[in-house]
């Protein structure tokens, strides 16, 4: 689609929405389909059940063990959420000078600060050169 000269691009993934029981194929040797195949149902499609906002969410990687008491782990996969506004005790990703971090955000009325799971970091307070990147809204961990 091209609008007032800019490109936009999306995804050829639409979600399993519209899938019903009639798109499931049934062995028909016999004329006959299966007694199971009235209960088929459609699989669970992870991106409808964890995305709310597809366009500002984000997959990433974590590589720090700085989250490691609240059960992220180095490896783990978070989906993060731009369009969600930071609030009390969510889990976000920051950006210092350069970096991407995951902590703990701590509003109260004097200060904001992030909050390491991890007793050999320490707490960063949140000032006008630091930005916050976005919410994690789910941790995929490998068990």
């Amino acid at each position: 689609m091209i609008m007032n000269g800019e490109n936009f691009y999306y995804s050829a993934y639409n979600g399993s929405k519209d899938f019903t029981q009639k798109n499931i194929t049934t062995a028909n040797a016999t004329g006959f389909g299966a007694a199971a195949d009235d209960y088929a149902e459609r699989g669970i499609d992870l991106n409808e059940q964890l995305i709310k906002n597809k366009p500002a969410t984000f997959f990433m990687r974590v590589n720090s063990d700085a989250m490691t008491g609240a059960g992220i782990h180095t490896g783990d996969v978070v989906i993060v959420d731009r369009s969600l506004e930071p609030k009390n005790g969510k889990i976000v990703i920051a950006v210092v000078d350069g970096e991407l971090l995951i902590r703990k955000i701590e509003i109260t009325a004097t200060k904001t600060t992030l909050l390491p799971a991890n007793k050999k970091l320490h707490s960063i307070d949140v000032t006008d050169t630091l930005k916050l990147w976005g919410v994690v809204t789910y941790i995929i961990h490998n068990v």
